[in-house]
């Protein structure tokens, strides 16, 4: 018969294990502990008492912070916890009981005085049952764990690169608005040198404006995005100045069947088996419970009258006439043939919805990719050439409207395909259990 836990493993080791920062029960799901991305000196206490950096922040920090200050972690670490005392009371054999009977308490020189024990024995294979539960319980609460701490992970990722992207944003918003500051100054000297309209002034001043909005847009989406990031780790005030980090540097692709095969053992899929296993052990404890159990009763009883002892032996054994658990046995059975059904179901979701995602994930890259290397170019170098020819007198401001509106465009574009890969990757690992990229050099992916 198995032990219901292992002897060496005491609850305070549990609780210090349960408790550290980088806790992950499962073999599956281990990470390595990420370097810290700031030196102590440039480091503040965020909301949740843990160090956030004040100066740059990288990837593998924001994840350490929010694993480490979660309290949707530290709420499914204490479940797991909390499962452990129930396997343990799960191997606690039933307690004996004392009684004593008395009889004729009026007449001493008759009076008859029984001492017994009752010890309650169990019968059907109902602890080994029970202990059976409570493993699959605490295997099921090891993989809500771990498919937690996963999700943080994901979402610090998609969040991380939503910053990465903010940033680059208002960093050419910045530089449209100066373009477009020195196109309204180069209208404005060839109004006065009386060579264009002045309508052309007033359209390279919308213009500016126009860009001038666009700058504050992304200024206070760049607010917004880092604001989410901090949340990850309790946090309402971001106190990072910036997020470093390569949101250039594209995700890799896995092909299908490596796909498939780290699917098979992911968390999500390892919970969902548990929880049908769970079911399973639960309807063999009820069907154990169709057994009665026996309680043998061992005593001694002294006749005051015979003036001697006499020893008390017996059985006591239940009679299953009327109550045979049927009903909680059919109801488990049929709980644990849904469950079973669920798994399949769950099996089949995680299946699409990780081919899907690896479909948004190659189609970002491509866009990104094509963007970069044949649109971004082009629509840069016609934006350029349309300013310099306004300056010069050849082309109208109209034109260079057009190639402004378009290079704003393009560049846009790109950003939304690198964020929205990045998002995708981060929901693929989150699906497969572990990173489909290895680290690059300036710890932009840990």
């Amino acid at each position: 018969m198995r032990k219901p836990y292992p002897s060496n493993f005491g609850l305070l080791g549990l609780a210090a294990l349960v408790t550290s920062p980088l806790f992950f029960p499962p073999a599956w799901a281990q990470q390595p502990p990420a370097p810290s991305a700031a030196h102590p000196q440039q480091m503040s206490l965020s909301g949740s008492g843990k160090l956030e950096p004040t100066a740059a922040l990288h990837l593998a920090a924001a994840i350490e912070l929010a694993l480490s200050a979660n309290p949707e972690l530290s709420a499914a670490a204490r479940e797991l916890l909390a499962v452990e005392g129930a396997l343990i009371q799960a191997g606690v054999r039933p307690n004996p009981e004392i009684s004593v009977l008395v009889e004729d308490t009026r007449d001493k020189a008759a009076r008859t005085t029984t001492v017994q024990i009752d010890q309650p024995v169990e019968l059907g294979g109902k602890r080994a049952a029970r202990i059976a539960l409570a493993e699959r319980e605490r295997e099921a609460a090891a993989a809500d764990l771990a498919a937690k701490r996963l999700e943080i992970r994901a979402n610090v990722t998609g969040a991380f690169f939503d910053v990465l992207a903010a940033q680059q944003r208002v960093r050419q918003a910045e530089d449209l608005f100066g373009l477009a500051r020195r196109a309204a100054l180069a209208a404005s000297r060839r109004v006065t040198a009386g060579k264009i309209s002045p309508v052309e002034e007033t359209r390279a001043k919308v213009a500016e404006a126009s860009v001038r909005v666009e700058f504050e847009q992304a200024r206070g989406e760049l607010a917004v995005a880092r604001k989410r990031l901090a949340a990850a780790w309790g946090n309402p005030s971001p106190r990072f100045e910036r997020a470093e980090g390569r949101i250039d540097v594209l995700p890799g692709i896995l092909s299908p069947e490596e796909i498939e095969r780290r699917l098979q053992i992911s968390p999500a899929l390892a919970r969902a088996r548990f929880g049908a296993d769970r079911q399973a052990a639960a309807a063999e404890l009820e069907r154990t419970r169709r057994f009665g159990d026996v309680t043998v009763s061992l005593g001694s009883k002294r006749a005051e009258e015979l003036g001697r002892n006499q020893t008390v032996i017996g059985l006591s054994v239940p009679l299953p006439l009327f109550d045979r658990n049927r009903g909680n046995v059919l109801e488990a059975t049929q709980r644990a043939a849904k469950a079973r059904d669920e798994l399949a179901a769950t099996e089949i979701r995680l299946m699409t919805e990780a081919a899907q995602t690896h479909e948004r994930l190659k189609a970002s890259v491509l866009e990104a990719e094509t963007l970069q290397k044949e649109i971004l170019p082009g629509a840069q170098g016609a934006y350029e050439a349309a300013g310099k020819g306004f300056e010069l007198g050849k082309f109208s401001f109209l034109e260079v409207l057009d190639a402004q509106r378009t290079f704003f465009q393009a560049q846009s574009r790109y950003l939304q395909a690198l964020a929205e890969a990045h998002r995708a990757a981060a929901e693929l690992d989150r699906a497969l259990g572990a990173p489909i990229v290895s680290s690059t050099v300036d710890g932009n992916r840990p």
